[in-house]
């Protein structure tokens, strides 16, 4: 048995010990005569792509009054690059390497259950006495999906209720509405057979960025197809803001808004060809933004049209938002408090961690401090060339960067796109170069071996104490069976010349 097998089991009997003691049970910080609405607005697969964070080529105006009212986060990175591994962490307070979470939509058709002690952080709420819901419309509004995409789905009901009007006669509740945008129209499984997959409420979105006037990131190979999707992407986000517009409005209509912390944030990075699946900050750095109700005066770290640089892990949202409905945080959870009185000790480090996605099999692990990232690929074949079928039918820039490298036309940074492989280790200054192009691994500037020595110290040091289940391979026939499903849904590229594996 490795060592990481040892800590996982040493955690899972910890948690089996204080479950037994009854020590996991939520208990109030003090007596609270009301607590808050908390609601938790979540967009999918955005960075720091908002007016009030600097971006151009958006319009924002409901998500820049949420940040002027309330206390706009810089520093903020996601446990994953992708949906269900990040929200099976920051929905539990837990690395999903540490709970056998961190597999894309894995344990779907198993027995698996969560270790003893670690459950939804809805449950924790619902015992304390609050009301839970998962909201999908407002009146005649899609405002959400209902989307839960988490790693477990043995451990009972999450929520229970998707009803917006009864949030008025069940306070105090935690409320999630996961919104449509930002994501690819995927989900009726017949992507295989369109020519392009077009954006979720493209014909609705308000047409800002014009495909002319952008400016692409410099992995982008600038060509007409490039400029149109990342104008796309661009204009799902205004989308968006329309979205959460309608939100805000309803909340206010409906005498809630002077009762409830709005928690506005997004699942993980940026839709395109280097942000999401990989451990970037275009794939982990996401917005968060929190405004505290009338009724509830803020935090002294958290007063209205205030900037918070405090480095933040996703995983933190947890045992934050149990502080704000006054529980103490359950023993041994990972999360941590990072706002109001009760505020932990800010994190030096915020950690990543991808594995398989959807048929794609690999392992990142992914450190960041405040100016640094540093990233181990442990299978750097699996590059960004690499063969996932989703990637390579919805992200049109894939294909094209393979036309143009074929006919010797891709020059500069979107070389890195067909790469046949990742560096064993990277290193990138993000604040001189926020886009990750320059690898500082083999500098022998003091300050990049410091950091590199620092930040490779602080990642082994993780994976050994968060019990990383990441070295143990899922069955083959799991792997086989996603592969013949992603075939299905997006069809296979003629270029991959292995057979389907159909299971």
């Amino acid at each position: 048995m490795s060592r990481q097998d040892r800590c996982f089991w040493r955690v899972a009997g910890l948690f089996a010990v204080v479950t037994a003691l009854g020590m996991v049970l939520p208990v109030y910080c003090g007596d609270q005569p009301k607590r808050p609405n908390i609601l938790w607005i979540v967009a999918e697969n955005i960075s720091l792509d908002l007016e009030c964070y600097g971006a151009s080529h958006v319009k924002t105006p409901n998500l820049n009054r949420l940040a002027t009212e309330g206390t706009r986060f810089t520093r903020v990175f996601a446990t994953s690059p992708v949906c269900a591994p990040s929200r099976s962490a920051f929905m539990t307070g837990m690395y999903q390497t540490t709970t056998d979470t961190h597999h894309m939509r894995s344990h779907r058709n198993d027995d698996f259950r969560l270790p003893p002690g670690v459950r939804p952080l809805t449950h924790w709420l619902q015992e304390a006495g609050y009301a839970t819901f998962n909201i999908k419309t407002i009146g005649s509004s899609l405002v959400g999906t209902g989307k839960l995409d988490l790693n477990f789905v043995n451990e009972g009901k999450i929520f229970q209720s998707d009803r917006w009007a009864e949030l008025k006669k069940k306070q105090p509740f935690f409320a999630m509405i996961n919104t449509p945008e930002v994501e690819y129209d995927i989900y009726d499984r017949k992507s295989a057979a369109k020519v392009r997959v077009p954006w979720v409420g493209e014909a609705e979105h308000p047409k800002v960025a014009r495909p002319e006037e952008i400016k692409l990131p410099p992995y982008y190979p600038d060509h007409p197809v490039a400029r149109a999707e990342w104008a796309r992407y661009l204009n799902s986000v205004s989308g968006l803001d329309v979205r959460v517009g309608k939100i805000l409005k309803a909340l206010k209509r409906d005498g809630l808004e002077d009762d409830t912390i709005v928690v506005f944030f997004a699942d993980n990075g940026r839709l395109e060809v280097r942000g999401i699946h990989f451990c970037y900050d275009s794939g982990l750095h996401v917005p968060l933004l929190i405004r505290w109700p009338k009724n509830f005066p803020p935090p002294a770290d958290c007063r209205p049209g205030s900037v918070n640089d405090r480095l933040v892990s996703l995983l933190d949202l947890t045992a934050t938002t149990l502080d704000m409905a006054g529980i103490k945080r359950p023993p041994l959870m990972q999360s941590r408090i990072f706002v109001g009185p009760n505020s932990d000790p800010p994190r030096k480090f915020a950690f990543s961690a991808r594995d398989r996605i959807d048929e794609t099999v690999n392992r990142i692990r992914s450190v960041r401090d405040a100016r640094f990232r540093y990233n181990r690929n442990f299978k750097p074949e699996q590059s960004l060339a690499a063969l996932n079928r989703y990637r390579e039918k919805c992200f049109l820039v894939m294909p094209l960067a393979r036309q143009l490298h074929a006919a010797g036309e891709l020059t500069g940074p979107a070389q890195l796109l067909v790469a046949p492989r990742l560096p064993e280790e990277e290193l990138y200054d993000a604040v001189a170069d926020p886009f990750h192009i320059h690898n500082l691994v083999h500098s022998q500037k003091s300050e990049h071996r410091e950091a590199l020595v620092r930040l490779r110290a602080a990642l082994d040091v993780w994976i050994i104490d968060t019990g990383d289940r990441g070295h143990i391979p899922e069955p083959k026939e799991v792997v086989d069976q996603f592969e013949a499903e992603m075939h299905k849904w997006f069809g296979t590229p003629s270029w991959y010349k292995k057979p389907i594996r159909n299971k």
